[in-house]
């Protein structure tokens, strides 16, 4: 990473989410944060503004250390929020928190989730939903992309996410975005809509993989999959946007090109 960041000259990183692993932090000043983030980033290619949202397996620890300026302190390129946008020149990015949205959470016996904040779900949801598709009407940004945990389409491991097939892609259809990333399966995947333009892509596979459990599509069309591990980059101007997935030793393994015209996008 460290070396295709400085090829790149990347402006800032995105993570999308489970942080820490395998239950989140236990604190603000939990050595796992320096163990696995500043310790382990530490090239100067990656030392730029971090952008995350946070994970199913972060809300299994202390979720509100993580969102905590505390840690912006000890790391000052670190911000996690539940949801928010940044705004970066041609391309709005909207980060939400998908982990309220995943009904099997609320009812799990094995793991402990800290719910803190979510207490009124429904609320919650609706709330994040309406602040989503208002943001989205007002973006005049080039590009628009909307950034979650977990997987809208997938056929990894855990494959698709009823409730963000639900919730999710009719505001992102119908506020023309481009594209949607996640994390959340252990994977690389490139996978289009069938009767829009927007792209789901998974970027999940910073840690184990090769799960070899591969799920058939039956809706949208899969470009690329790749079930070990590596991260992708994306590059942008008014008019393209530019996609690599790489493998761990910083090879290209999928590339790709969008070009978007004064009147709409095409693939």
């Amino acid at each position: 990473m460290g070396k295709i960041g400085h090829k790149l000259n990347i402006d800032f990183v995105v993570s999308t989410g489970d942080n820490f692993y395998d239950s989140g932090l236990k604190g603000v000043y939990d050595p796992a944060f320096l163990e696995s983030f500043s310790n382990i980033y530490t090239a100067k290619s990656l030392r730029k503004q971090w952008y995350s949202v946070l994970g199913n397996h972060d809300y299994r620890g202390n979720a509100l250390a993580q969102l905590s300026p505390i840690l912006r302190k000890i790391d000052n390129r670190w911000l996690c929020q539940r949801s928010f946008i940044l705004n970066a020149g041609v391309a709005d990015f909207f980060f939400i928190d998908t982990t309220p949205f995943i009904n099997d959470y609320f009812n799990n016996s094995n793991h402990h989730y800290d719910w803190r904040g979510i207490s009124r779900r429904k609320f919650y949801l609706n709330n994040l939903l309406k602040d989503l598709e208002e943001a989205l009407v007002k973006s005049t940004a080039r590009w628009k992309i909307v950034v979650g945990h977990h997987a809208i389409r997938s056929i990894g491991h855990h494959g698709d996410s009823p409730e963000l097939v639900k919730y999710l892609i009719p505001i992102l259809k119908a506020n023309n975005v481009d594209m949607y990333m996640n994390g959340h399966d252990h994977c690389l995947q490139h996978i289009r809509s069938i009767d829009c333009p927007l792209l789901y892509l998974t970027s999940g596979a910073g840690s184990k993989a090769w799960r070899g459990d591969i799920k058939e599509s039956h809706s949208d069309v899969v470009k690329f999959f790749y079930d070990g591990q590596g991260f992708m980059s994306v590059q942008m101007t008014q008019t393209d946007a530019i996609f690599a997935f790489y493998n761990v030793f910083g090879e290209s393994i999928h590339y790709w090109k969008l070009t978007k015209s004064t009147m709409q996008s095409s693939i």
